[in-house]
């Protein structure tokens, strides 16, 4: 890309981080105006997503002319879908069972369990705000202002990038040390290499969404520093702050921190296929029709040489003495060994005709 074209596509990234900014205070006050306690967490998480889709379509469409911007963006139902989402899902439970499996083991964890049906209906709210949430942070963490950081900066510095505002977003939650903050910062990470290697939102949304989901639903742990995602169970871990994270919960540890690198080099090697399938560069032709099939076949006669004729059956034309055969005559290449005579009248009459000076008539004797 150009110099102009690399600040255009910066200059879209730098549009799109203030309208996440503006959307985030338009959302909130919209779900503070229609609801309250834990239904209006659940709105504010729906109300940006819908306004973070909007708003990145329209951007996709005005700068770039895409005619499809919301799958451009990421958000693509294409097949095998369901299964890349299901891959991303195992991957966050796998690393948050890993992270959780050490407490366990020291004896730390104290459980509370909560019964009633206020609790269980609380359960289906906080797993729709979870799933909205993670939706939201990766439509504008490794959706359409990712994509124009990547063509401004490349994908290395934009994965950076991305990975320090991610971390950064994540430093106003409570208990927040500078262990999570690299956390998070890995987390980051992990998320913008799904996506470069899928080229689809699907992977770092089943991972986002079944990772903070396992933390803070099925272990009951902090989720990032928040404690509203447990409305069945409470975990309080006991042990020092390197293992069990203090208040910001397991992403504060220090065994978070290994298995997000763990989970970097599995991510690699689980989306092996969905690389060479989906993220290999497209070629797009320079203008000239190109017939691929033809071209292969001409290599191929070119280097087979020009295809051989069978020679035709000798036929043998009268006068043929009887002393040749096949024998003495070998057929050519291909023909058979059947000799076909044919007579010449024109001969045998002639051979009966006198010959001048010759006795052509009766001697006679004196």
């Amino acid at each position: 890309m150009s110099t102009f074209e690399r600040l255009r596509a910066l200059g879209w990234v730098v549009i799109s981080v203030l309208y996440f900014l503006l959307a985030e205070r338009l959302a909130a006050s919209a779900a503070t105006g229609l609801a309250t306690g834990a239904w209006e967490e659940l709105w504010f998480r729906v109300f940006l997503l819908v306004l973070l889709i909007v708003g990145y379509a329209a951007m996709g469409y005005t700068s770039e002319q895409q005619k499809h911007p919301v799958r451009t963006m990421g958000l693509m139902r294409r097949d095998g879908w369901r299964n890349e989402l299901a891959l991303g899902a195992a991957l966050g439970w796998a690393g948050m069972v890993a992270c959780v499996l050490p407490m366990a083991l020291s004896g730390g964890l104290y459980i509370y369990f909560y019964w009633s049906w206020a609790h269980f209906g609380r359960l289906f709210l906080d797993l729709a705000t979870l799933g909205a949430a993670a939706v939201a942070e990766e439509v504008a963490f490794r959706g359409y202002p990712f994509q124009r950081l990547i063509d401004a900066t490349g994908p290395v510095t934009a994965t950076v990038l991305a990975a320090l505002g991610f971390g950064m977003l994540h430093l106003g939650n409570p208990d927040a040390t500078a262990a999570s903050t690299l956390t998070t910062i890995l987390a980051g990470w992990l998320l913008a290499l799904a996506y470069l290697r899928t080229r689809a939102l699907w992977v770092p949304i089943g991972l986002h969404f079944a990772w903070n989901a396992a933390m803070g639903i099925v272990f009951g742990l902090p989720v990032s520093g928040l404690t509203e995602f447990s409305p069945l169970m409470k975990t309080y871990a006991y042990g020092p702050l390197w293992l069990t994270g203090g208040g910001y919960g397991p992403e504060g540890s220090a065994i978070a921190i290994l298995v997000l690198l763990a989970l970097l080099v599995v991510m690699m090697m689980a989306t092996r296929s969905l690389k060479y399938r989906w993220a290999i560069p497209e070629i797009v032709p320079g203008g000239i029709p190109v017939d691929i099939d033809a071209i292969s076949r001409r290599q191929h006669e070119a280097a087979m040489g020009p295809p051989t004729q069978a020679a035709p059956a000798l036929v043998q034309i009268g006068g043929a003495p009887s002393t040749v055969t096949p024998k003495t005559m070998p057929a050519a290449a291909g023909a058979g060994n059947t000799w076909v005579t044919v007579r010449d009248e024109s001969a045998e009459a002639n051979a009966e005709k006198p010959v001048d000076g010759q006795a052509g008539s009766e001697t006679r004797e004196p």
